[in-house]
């Protein structure tokens, strides 16, 4: 079976996070990855802890399937098989700071005038535009600077991070949006984009409801925890052997909770009756409901809940979600086929379930570094030969 990508080869010079989490995604719906990294060391992210025999948990996690080829863009003869790379290519991705590709001349004006049909994707911490585009950054500061941090923790307790990398994640994912799209203008134009993600900007674009409260009322809004800001019951609540959470989005389904919990009376108490009110008294809310859920465990709850047709859940460590039954059954954590001798890994599967797109996507190994170039010259040296998956 084919994959929507099956003819497309990107060059990733990316390292770390935001970029692989992109190419890997791209290599899910079928692109070819070849993996430029720098001589000696690599992606930084081979050096990561946990280990497995010696090798990064993960780096394979985010570069299983892609090949490697370390070239130095400095040296002549590397830059010579890279110009070789760059002809096969319909996308490069790099996320250096903004102007080092200038300087080696790979710019996207240089590339562009030179390879017109090449699709360029940069992300960095700032974008390539803007009165701050050559600082560095990390996903901390992109989620301090965008607003993330300051709604992020318990109520009166200082700012934190989300405990995913979502400046890097989010990113990675705009990132792969763009690509798609310019490959879509090229089938119409004939002609590569460049694309630009700052990872700042990208932050601004996941706070749907902090900006509409901010723009509306004029003041931001503070840390919630678990709640959220504008809808009520919408949070995690105490049963007898720890946290499970409620989501309950509107009147009616507030309403069938307040049946199910017994305390039918809630619903037409005016402190409780409409969304807003409840939004106002949502502490006392929050203890009235827990009266009644501190009596059962979790999972008595969640099977009570799901009877009466409640959003509901456990609040499931890691070790808890990749053993859900829902999470296998969609092939959501998927192993990694060792090389000869290796480690064998696992990573996360694909979440875009599409007709035409094999699930599980067939997967290599994570590459070693410079593995593959024996293969990559090879291959270049065969005239008009399609780019083709890692073995």
């Amino acid at each position: 079976m084919s994959r929507p990508l099956d003819d497309i080869l990107v060059l990733d010079l990316t390292h770390v996070l935001a970029g692989p989490f992109a190419t890997s995604q791209l290599q899910d719906f079928g692109a070819r990855v070849i993996k430029v990294e720098r001589p000696g060391t690599g992606d930084d992210t081979r050096a990561f802890p946990p280990f497995l025999q010696g090798e990064s948990a993960y780096f394979a996690a985010l570069n299983h399937g892609k090949q490697s080829i370390t070239l130095d863009l400095k040296s002549a003869p590397d830059r010579a098989i890279f110009d070789r790379l760059l002809a096969r290519a319909d996308v490069i991705l790099e996320n250096f700071r903004p102007g080092t590709m200038e300087r080696l001349n790979y710019g996207w004006d240089a590339l562009h005038a030179r390879l017109p049909r090449l699709i360029y994707g940069a992300v960095s911490g700032f974008g390539h535009t803007g009165p701050e585009a050559g600082k560095p950054a990390y996903d901390m500061v992109v989620q301090a600077r965008g607003g993330v941090m300051s709604i992020t923790g318990e109520e009166g307790g200082p700012p934190v991070r989300v405990g995913a990398s979502i400046g890097d994640i989010v990113a990675g994912m705009y990132l792969v949006q763009g690509v798609l799209a310019a490959l879509v203008a090229r089938n119409r134009t004939g002609l590569g984009s460049k694309i630009d993600i700052s990872m700042l900007d990208a932050q601004i674009a996941i706070q749907e409801h902090s900006l509409a409260i901010t723009t509306a009322t004029g003041k931001p809004p503070g840390r919630t925890g678990a709640r959220h800001p504008t809808i009520t019951p919408f949070s995690t609540f105490r049963a007898s052997d720890g946290f499970f959470v409620i989501a309950a989005g509107n009147d009616a389904l507030f309403a069938r909770l307040c049946i199910t919990l017994g305390q039918p009376q809630l619903a037409a108490d005016p402190r409780f009756a409409t969304n807003e009110a409840r939004c106002e008294n949502v502490h006392l809310l929050k203890r009235m409901i827990e009266s009644v859920t501190l009596a059962r465990t979790r999972a008595e709850w969640v099977a009570i809940l799901d009877q009466a047709g409640l959003p509901t859940g456990l609040v499931q460590n890691m070790a808890e979600a990749i053993a859900d039954p829902q999470i296998t059954a969609r092939n959501m954590v998927l192993g990694i086929p060792p090389r000869a001798g290796g480690p064998a890994f696992m990573a996360a599967g694909n979440p875009v379930k599409m007709t035409g797109l094999p699930d599980p996507a067939p997967r290599g190994p994570a590459p070693s570094l410079d593995g593959d170039r024996a293969a990559i010259l090879g291959w270049l040296d065969q005239p008009d030969s399609p780019s083709t998956d890692a073995d």
